[in-house]
């Protein structure tokens, strides 16, 4: 039975560096969750304290409505997908699977049925007779998914397992992973820096920075509304505009920049007076907005570069960089490199947020 993962107040140290800080998070039953962030900001080792590789040195952790305390990783209810795989080359696929069985004591016959069941669940029926090496990347990775939902864990445990695949390939696991997620109703855990990733795939996202948890939200609200500078700036592109606040207008600031005053949401309810960062993204810019029209941005392009269905482009007004992403339509102006243009953008597709 699936079960949910709660972690309370959890911090891991090393001596005097602190790997995890003060984390708290409830993830549901049967949720397909992922903790983002860069490498070296605690997501693997909150992993590994999840999977009873590491005692937190404060906190609990619970699954289901158990406390894990002193319970090593076969006596939780857990898999673990690592980084490298582990399968074994010498045994045949079903042998593969079925391992965690054999240790369980489970007889042959009833192992390779099972190793059968999970085969059809990662479409390779009928290759339960190849060798490890016989099977392409995307099929080693399936065959290590099934090894571990073999021992019906309520908890799956996903260490980057797609780091290793080329480009195509892991886009294309990643609806692969969502689909089996789906069918078998397993809690996913999942630990990636790659947030195409984390947005394509999960219920709910973690980003974590430096031990501590910046933001948890669904992938569209964690993308359309970052809370923190980190969030902000990691996950997606964005344009980034410095100014100071001249005037709150209710959830709204103005931000007087070198553009002039623009108008974004005033999500941290920012004093007048206040240095902030205006965040706005790329593909939130357009243009043939009237002279008249607030938040506008007077840049020259320098660099263009052409999609089919988009152009990116990139361009200057003194030291400060914009992107912007724009359809390709019939109405498209002039996108030449050199050529001044103003871009605009709604005030609520904007963001006021401070470092730190």
């Amino acid at each position: 039975m699936t079960q949910g993962v709660e972690l309370r107040s959890v911090s891991v140290r090393f001596g005097d560096f602190t790997a995890v800080d003060n984390v708290s998070l409830e993830i549901q039953a049967g949720e397909f969750f992922s903790f983002l962030g860069p490498s070296g900001c605690g997501k693997t080792t909150l992993l590994r304290v999840v999977a009873g590789f590491l005692e937190p040195s404060e906190g609990q952790v619970l699954i289901g409505d158990q406390d894990m305390r002193g319970r090593g990783p076969n006596k939780r209810p857990t898999a673990m997908i690592f980084q490298n795989l582990a399968l074994f080359p010498l045994m045949p696929v079903w042998e593969n699977i079925a391992f965690g069985l054999e240790v369980q004591g489970w007889s042959k016959a009833q192992r390779r049925r099972k190793a059968d069941e999970l085969l059809d669940l990662i479409a390779l029926t009928g290759q339960a007779e190849k060798k490890v090496s016989e099977l392409s990347g995307g099929q080693r990775q399936r065959v290590a998914i099934a090894r571990a939902l073999a021992v019906e864990p309520s908890v799956l445990l996903l260490d980057e397992p797609l780091s290793a695949l080329d480009l195509k390939l892991r886009q294309h696991m990643r609806s692969e992973l969502r689909a089996i997620q789906k069918k078998t109703g397993v809690t996913f855990i999942y630990i990636t820096h790659d947030q195409g990733e984390a947005l394509t795939m999960s219920d709910r996202v973690a980003v974590m920075n430096t031990g501590r948890i910046e933001q948890v939200d669904t992938p569209d609200r964690l993308y359309d509304e970052p809370h923190s500078y980190f969030a902000a700036t990691f996950v997606g592109e964005n344009n980034r505009i410095p100014g100071r606040v001249r005037a709150r207008e209710g959830e709204l600031a103005v931000l007087e920049t070198s553009f002039g005053a623009l108008r974004a949401r005033n999500v941290r309810d920012l004093s007048e007076g206040a240095e902030a960062m205006l965040f706005v993204r790329p593909e939130r810019l357009y243009m043939n907005g009237s002279e008249n029209e607030g938040n506008r941005l007077e840049a020259e392009i320098t660099r263009r570069g052409f999609e089919g269905a988009y152009f990116q482009l990139e361009a200057r007004s003194g030291e400060q960089l914009l992107m912007a992403q724009l359809q390709n339509t019939a109405s498209t102006p002039d996108l030449s490199v050199g050529r001044r243009v103003a871009f605009s953008f709604h005030a609520e597709d904007a963001v006021l947020l401070v470092e730190g």
